[in-house]
């Protein structure tokens, strides 16, 4: 039944709102929760109505394209109506914008008391671009976002995006030019992008977004590293796209549909698309290339966004939101990161939020059964969808994690994701959340009564008043881990009226 849906819509914290993209490939509805500036997907469905698979030839959306779409359309409204989800905005693409019986469509779209709003081409190349800038706050480049009807280039930068165009060179076309040969497929992005201007965009990322980009990135990561399967910001540098383009150029879509999380449908277009793929490289040459699962869709949410909330560091704030119902709150991470902080010491502002978003994980994970903790740390570091990150931070937490259960040695492969000195470092940012619990379960006892000291090649843990007595074998054990992972001795300290060190305990 449509109300069972209820419960999946409601279980996230903050308010839900709805998308619905009417995109040229296919018509889709996505509902979000959770934090506001990095929200969650609560429900993700689409319809393969190929609404644009006539334009370019009939100038026309094809009656049985409309038909399909329309049918889904119906369902949504229904599904959204019948959630109370009251947020909803519906947007409406390439297709629709060049076939001469769009409007007719809209009208139509209207009548099952949706209010769709058409874009125009540079309407959604800027809010593409973003999306982009919604995930990665410091993105500065170009923003290739590839739909079923056309491509959209965008520049962005500190200063904004800026020359948003939308060109003809959508995915829905690529199957048909890639018969012809790859090089038929260069040759008219290299003219189109070259009668827009854009060439010669030297040495910045490319941001990719669409669903044809993101099945390369997952063949990709499939083919090459099976710790990672979010293809959400995978990075590759320009030499290794382009031989994972060439590969794609010569590969058979039937290959490509056999891996999991390509569909046919994508997998039809991925030879073509590695064409295009070599031809933006040449074009634009840019240094790397980076793949975005934001877009348009999270693009329209973020720009209704105060400014303050836009401010807001996207990883931290999807931290929060996913700990809390999970027992993880920011102010005691906060407490056991300062208290962890004399032993493990300060780093860089980029690394200090990865251990700070580890220390909140590792405390969530408390809440899990412990033989369920293991896997579920690589789950939560790995596998879900984190705003903001890299691979190496994903290793990181994933390490960190890992120590606080107890679960070391890590599993092979981590060395190719983060330098063995960042992994080293993430073990004892773990460990020192295990001592800190091993306390007291982070009572506030620990905080006013014990405290880390590092000096002179030693560990102290050191322990104040009625915090003696929380001394126990455990606490040694986890405390001489701790100084293993940090290459220093370690000894207990009972402070009364003055600091009268005890017995070393390694």
């Amino acid at each position: 039944m449509i109300e069972s849906t209820l419960a999946s819509f409601g279980g996230a914290t903050g308010p839900r709102r709805a998308v619905i993209d009417i995109g040229s490939n296919t018509v889709r509805l996505v509902v979000y929760g959770g934090s506001a500036r990095a929200p969650t997907v609560l429900w993700n469905e689409k319809v393969a109505a190929r609404l644009g698979r006539e334009v370019a030839d009939t100038g026309r959306l094809a009656d049985d394209s409309m038909e399909l779409a329309l049918a889904g359309l119906a369902r949504y409204a229904t599904l959204l109506q019948a959630n109370e989800v009251e947020e909803i905005e519906t947007v409406a693409t390439a297709a629709v914008r060049d076939a001469s019986n769009g409007p007719e469509f809209l009208a139509s779209v209207a009548r099952l008391g949706l209010s769709p709003r058409l874009l125009s081409g540079v309407e959604e190349a800027e809010i593409g671009a973003l999306g982009v800038l919604g995930a990665f706050p410091q993105a500065e480049g170009v923003v290739a976002d590839l739909g079923g009807g056309s491509i959209e280039l965008t520049e962005v930068g500190p200063e904004g995006i800026k020359g948003g165009v939308s060109l003809p060179l959508g995915s829905l076309r690529l199957a048909k030019w890639h018969a012809e040969g790859p090089e038929a497929i260069r040759s008219r992005v290299d003219k189109v992008l070259g009668k827009a201007g854009w060439v010669r965009q030297t040495g910045r990322p490319l941001y990719l977004v669409g669903g044809t980009f993101r099945s390369m990135a997952t063949f990709a990561l499939r083919t090459s590293n099976p710790l990672l399967d979010d293809p959400h910001g995978y990075e590759l540098p320009t030499a290794r796209a382009a031989k994972l383009a060439r590969q794609l150029t010569r590969g058979a879509p039937e290959d490509f549909a056999r891996m999991r999380g390509i569909s046919q449908m994508r997998a039809a277009v991925l030879p073509g698309a590695g064409a295009m793929m070599l031809a933006l490289i040449d074009d634009l040459q840019p240094d790397r290339l980076v793949f975005s699962s934001w877009g348009l869709r999270e693009g329209l949410l973020y720009s209704r966004l105060d400014p303050a909330v836009r401010r807001e560091d996207p990883f931290l704030s999807g931290l929060a939101s996913f700990c809390a119902p999970r027992g993880g709150q920011w102010e005691l991470a906060a407490r056991v990161a300062d208290w962890a902080a004399p032993a493990i010491g300060a780093d860089c502002a980029r690394v200090e939020r990865v251990r700070l978003g580890a220390t909140i994980l590792a405390l969530a994970l408390t809440q899990v059964e412990p033989n369920l903790r293991a896997p579920q740390a690589l789950n939560w570091a790995l596998h879900k969808r984190w705003i903001a990150i890299d691979a190496s931070d994903r290793a990181l937490l994933a390490t960190a994690l890992l120590a606080s259960c107890n679960a070391l040695p890590l599993p092979e492969g981590f060395g190719a994701l983060a330098d063995t000195r960042a992994l080293d470092a993430a073990v004892s940012w773990g460990l020192a959340v295990r001592l800190c619990r091993r306390l007291a379960a982070c009572a506030p006892v620990t905080f006013e009564q014990t405290r880390l000291e590092a000096q002179n090649g030693c560990l102290a843990l050191v322990m104040t008043g009625a915090a003696a007595v929380l001394r126990n074998k455990g606490v040694e054990k986890d405390l001489d881990r701790l100084g293993q992972a940090l290459d220093l001795d370690t000894k207990i300290v009972i402070e009364e009226k003055g600091a009268v060190p005890l017995s070393r305990t390694g």
